[in-house]
């Protein structure tokens, strides 16, 4: 596994990092709380250090099953949680109020079963409440010792910038992958300028650059991967299947998955003498990947333990350019 500093003033992080969205069980199927524990007890133990839960990932099972994988294990991991987004009824709301702030770290901490978080995220904008409200408060809760980095998931450039203003920013999360590259044009660029570190989800595009689907698939009611992610559709699923064309060819030149190729690419590093279609920039400083199983988690994890050449990234890019590029 490879290691990056998460940021200018960050903590050290695997390149690849275990997503628990899935282990909610409320938005990706069902899921199995001791298979969830396997898996994230196999992805520390093929050095990810880089885990990212939520409240709002099962109304809080995410966030428990972690804290059970964890135990004993604290000191191996970098725990990554958020705030801002909680049940109501069926659906889900954004309150980023300084009350809400200050009771849902105390819920994460008491499921979590820990003393302190180690990056703390606002998980999504509060049209409601102005950032400095929620981030002044925030800021009070680091003096208190209950995180120790903020993060914010989900904002545009001139938001981060507002929150960053009030209280240093160690990360942004936002959704990246080779089927939304949005970020590459202002949002990379930026954090990268002002040594904010990034850590992309979405990565497999919902499983699409797995290449396990053959056929399109058709999800139930609530299911994220056909609300949230929406690639599961035409144009975008033919187009990203002439896309996965070359991620195959490269991933059995590796002898490597098609997944490991697609986190790979997400996050790269700038290659210099790739040719005249090399990514001028990299990608982010750590990919989140999710898995059900040990054996996705471990499978997942080894794209950490390699990297793709110049070469291989003008294929990729060449291909993104002829399939994805003219559908943005």
């Amino acid at each position: 596994m490879q290691y990056r500093s998460l940021g200018g003033n960050g903590p050290t992080v695997s390149v690849v990092g275990l997503g628990t969205w899935a282990l909610g069980g409320d938005a990706w199927g069902p899921a199995h709380d001791g298979e969830s524990e396997d898996a994230i007890r196999a992805a520390i133990d093929a050095g990810v250090t880089l885990i990212d839960t939520a409240p709002a990932y099962g109304d809080g099972r995410a966030e428990e099953v972690v804290g059970r994988a964890i135990a004993g294990r604290r000191d191996e991991v970098v725990l990554a949680t958020k705030v801002g987004i909680r049940r109501h009824g069926p659906h889900h709301v954004v309150d980023l109020s300084p009350q809400a702030v200050r009771r849902e770290i105390d819920e994460s901490l008491r499921r979590l079963n820990v003393d302190t978080i180690d990056l703390y995220q606002i998980h999504w904008p509060d049209k409601k409440t102005p950032i400095e409200e929620t981030v002044g408060a925030l800021a009070r809760l680091h003096e208190a010792g209950k995180f120790r980095f903020l993060g914010v998931s989900n904002f545009k450039p001139a938001l981060l910038e507002r929150a960053r203003a009030v209280f240093p920013l160690t990360c942004l999360q936002l959704h990246y992958s080779l089927l939304n590259r949005s970020a590459e044009s202002h949002t990379l660029p930026g954090c990268a300028k002002h040594g904010v570190g990034t850590m992309g989800y979405g990565s497999l595009a919902g499983g699409i650059l797995t290449g396990k689907y053959r056929e399109l698939p058709h999800f139930g009611p609530g299911d994220a991967r056909g609300e949230f992610y929406r690639f599961f559709c035409e144009p975008v699923w033919s187009a990203a299947g002439r896309l996965l064309e070359t991620l195959r060819a490269i991933a059995h030149e590796r002898t490597r998955p098609v997944s490991q190729v697609a986190i790979n690419w997400a996050r790269r590093v700038p290659v210099a003498g790739g040719g005249a279609v090399a990514p001028a920039r990299g990608g982010v400083t750590c990919a989140l990947v999710g898995a059900r199983t040990a054996a996705q988690a471990r499978e997942n994890a080894a794209a950490g333990e390699w990297e793709l050449s110049g070469e291989e990234l003008s294929r990729i890019e060449r291909a993104w350019r002829a399939q994805i590029a003219p559908l943005r």
